[in-house]
C-alpha cells in the first residue's frame, strides 16, 4: 500500500519516506516530536529483525495503550505515528468502541495474531464487538526500535488506507434485495454481493420506504456520492429495511459464486441480452474490489468479436473472406506471434482464424483499417468507451482508445491501451447476438428514472456472421472443450491477455447460451479455457 516515494517538509527539513515497510515516516516524525530517535548516549545500535523478546515487549505496549483507549502513546509504537493516531483516536472516539480487550496469541516470527473483544455504545445502545487482525513488528531504521508496521488493517482487517470508523445513525435505510422472482439476497448466503448490496443500499435505500438503524461502519476514503458505499460491520439497532427488486437470477447468481470459488482473483457476470439485464455478478477476490463492474484490464483475444465486427463493418473482408494466419506479423515495427502450437494457415478465412484464435491474421489488418476504427466500432455499435453507462452501481465502461502505432495492432487482439471489464465483455458478447446494444441495469431504469446510454448496433448481415463465428469457437474452435455439453443456441471466444510483469497471462473467455451470456477473468489465470472458461461455462449451465 505504500510504494513509491513521497517528499515531506517538516520545520523546513525535506525528508523522504520510502515505500516498503515505511521507516522513513516514523523516524521523521520520532525525531522531531522526541517519540524515540535515536538519542544521545552510547548504546549500541540494534539491527536485524526485531528479537522475540523485542517483539513481545513493542506489541504489548501498544495493546495496552489501544486498550486504554491512549491513542497517541500507542500511534509512538508504530512506524507511522500520525496516521495510525488518527484511525486509533477515531476507534475511540467517532466509533464509540470502548472496553477493549486484546489477546496475542503466538506469533510467527515477527507477526502476531490477535483477538479483540470490545463494546460499542451509541444512542442508548450497546453491543459486543469481536474480531481478530494480526500485525507485524518491524524495526525503524533511524531509532532502531521495534515498532509496529503500520496498515489500517491492524485495527480491523477491514480497513484499508483513507479508511475510518464511526458509529450513529446509518447513511441510508437498509434494504432487503431481493431477485427478479422475489428471493431474498443476503451476504451471507451470496458473499460477492457484499459490495454492490452495499452500493445499492447507498444509492437507493432512501426510495424504498425503509428506516435507518444505528451502526458501526467502515466509511471509505472519498466517500460521497462518487465514493464507495459504508460497510457495515455490527448493528446495534434494527432499522426497518425496504424492499429493492434487482434483476439478478439466485439461481444463476449461486452457480457463479460457486465457479469463482475455484480461482484466485476470479470474476463473472451474467446478463440476459434481450433485456440488458444483470442476472449474476460474483468475484472471489481477498480485497473485495468489484472486479466484475469495475476491472480495467486488457481483455485479450475476447476482443477479436469486436475486432472481427470492425473488419466486416469497414468493408476489409467477411467471415468467409481470407484472413490468412501466417506465423507472425508484423507492425509499426513490431512483431506479433500466435500461441505455441498454431499451425499457420495461409487460405485461413477469417471464421476459420476467429475460431483458432490466430492474432497474426488479426494483426494484418493493421495496416488497413484506421487508427480510429476500433475505436468507433467500439463506441457506435458496442456502446462501449464513452463513461456513461447507468447501470445502478459504479461500473467500467471499458476503453478503446486510438492510440495509433503498434498500440493499433496490438488492439485488435485486445492487447496494448485496450482496456475492459467483465461486464464490458458480457455485454459485446449480447450485442453481438442479438445486434442491438442493450447496457446492463441491475435495478430497473425506471427506480430513479434513469436514462441508458444508446448506440447504434450492428446490422444483420453483421450479427449473423458474427453468430456463426462465434458458434463455430464453441462447436470445433478453441472453446470446444469448454462449452462441450451444452445445449441450445450456443457461442464463445477464448482469450488470454499478457500483463507486464506477470509471469501468466490473464484468462478470459465470453460466451452464450440462448437468452445468457456471460464474461470471466481469473488474473493470472493462464488461457482462456484454464480458468475463466470453466467459470462461464458453468453459470450458462445454470442459467441458460
Amino acid at each position: 500500500m505504500r510504494r513509491g516515494v513521497k517528499g515531506a517538509v517538516i520545520g523546513g527539513v525535506c525528508a523522504v519516506m520510502l515505500g516498503g515497510a515505511g521507516y522513513g515516516g516514523y523516524n521523521i516524525v520520532s525525531a522531531l516530536s522526541g517519540d524515540g530517535g535515536t538519542g544521545g548516549g552510547s548504546a549500541a545500535v540494534k539491527s536485524g529483525p526485531p528479537s522475540a523478546d523485542e517483539v513481545k515487549e513493542a506489541t504489548g505496549k501498544f495493546f495496552a495503550a489501544w486498550e486504554k483507549g491512549d491513542a497517541s502513546t500507542a500511534a509512538a509504537y508504530t512506524n507511522f505515528p500520525e496516521a495510525a493516531r488518527e484511525l486509533l483516536t477515531a476507534y475511540g472516539g467517532d466509533a464509540h468502541i470502548g472496553h477493549v480487550r486484546i489477546t496475542p496469541g503466538t506469533a510467527t516470527g515477527t507477526t502476531v495474531p490477535f483477538a479483540v473483544k470490545a463494546t460499542v455504545s451509541s444512542s442508548g445502545k450497546s453491543r459486543p464487538l469481536t474480531y481478530e487482525s494480526h500485525l507485524t513488528v518491524v524495526r525503524g531504521q533511524t531509532s532502531h526500535r521495534a515498532l509496529v508496521d503500520w496498515e489500517p488493517s491492524v485495527v480491523h482487517p477491514q480497513l484499508r488506507k483513507g479508511d475510518t470508523l464511526r458509529t450513529g445513525e446509518s447513511a441510508a435505510p437498509d434494504i432487503e434485495a431481493v431477485d427478479r422472482d422475489g428471493k431474498v439476497l443476503t451476504k451471507d448466503k451470496y458473499p460477492s454481493l457484499g459490495p454492490v448490496l452495499d452500493e445499492l443500499r447507498k444509492r437507493y435505500g432512501d426510495r424504498t420506504g425503509g428506516r435507518p438503524g444505528v451502526e458501526l461502519v467502515i466509511r471509505h476514503a472519498g466517500t460521497a456520492e462518487e465514493g464507495a458505499a459504508d460497510t457495515t460491520l455490527l448493528t446495534l439497532a434494527k432499522g426497518r429495511p425496504g424492499k429493492l427488486r434487482t434483476t439478478l437470477s439466485a439461481s444463476a447468481q449461486a452457480a457463479a459464486e460457486a465457479a469463482v470459488q475455484k480461482y484466485v482473483n476470479a470474476s463473472v457476470v451474467a446478463v440476459k441480452p434481450s433485456t440488458g439485464e444483470v442476472l449474476a455478478v460474483a468475484n472471489h477476490r481477498e480485497d473485495g474490489f468489484n472486479a466484475a463492474f469495475l476491472g480495467e484490464r486488457a481483455p485479450g483475444s475476447t476482443m477479436k468479436i469486436i475486432s472481427a465486427a470492425t473488419l466486416i463493418d469497414n468493408g476489409l473482408t467477411t467471415a468467409n473472406g481470407p484472413a490468412p494466419c501466417p506465423p507472425s506479423a508484423v507492425s509499426e515495427s513490431q512483431t506479433f506471434r500466435n500461441l505455441k502450437d498454431l499451425a499457420p494457415d495461409g487460405h485461413a478465412t477469417l471464421a476459420e482464424s476467429f475460431a483458432r484464435s490466430c492474432n497474426t491474421a488479426f494483426v494484418k489488418f493493421a495496416d488497413e483499417v484506421k487508427v480510429d476504427s476500433l475505436t468507433k466500432e467500439a463506441q457506435d455499435r458496442f456502446g462501449l468507451g464513452r463513461n456513461n453507462w447507468k447501470v445502478g452501481v459504479p461500473s467500467f465502461d471499458g476503453r478503446v482508445p486510438a492510440a495509433g502505432g503498434p498500440d493499433t495492432a496490438a488492439a485488435l487482439i485486445g492487447q496494448g491501451q485496450v482496456q475492459m471489464s467483465p461486464l464490458n465483455m458480457a455485454s459485446v458478447t449480447a450485442t453481438a447476438l442479438t445486434g442491438t446494444f442493450r447496457q446492463p441495469v441491475i435495478v430497473p431504469l425506471g427506480l430513479d428514472h434513469r436514462t441508458p446510454a444508446r448506440a447504434r448496433g450492428l446490422s444483420s448481415s453483421t450479427v449473423q456472421q458474427l453468430r456463426a463465428m462465434m458458434n463455430r469457437t464453441a462447436r470445433s474452435g478453441t472453446a470446444a472443450g469448454v462449452m462441450a455439453g451444452l445445449r441450445g443456441d450456443i457461442g464463445a471466444k477464448t482469450g488470454s491477455a499478457e500483463v507486464d510483469g506477470n509471469a501468466r497471462s490473464d484468462s478470459w473467455f465470453t460466451g452464450y447460451r440462448n437468452d445468457v451470456a456471460g464474461a470471466a477473468m481469473v488474473q493470472d489465470g493462464g488461457h482462456g479455457i484454464d480458468a475463466a472458461g470453466p467459470i462461464v461455462a458453468r453459470v450458462l449451465r445454470s442459467a441458460g
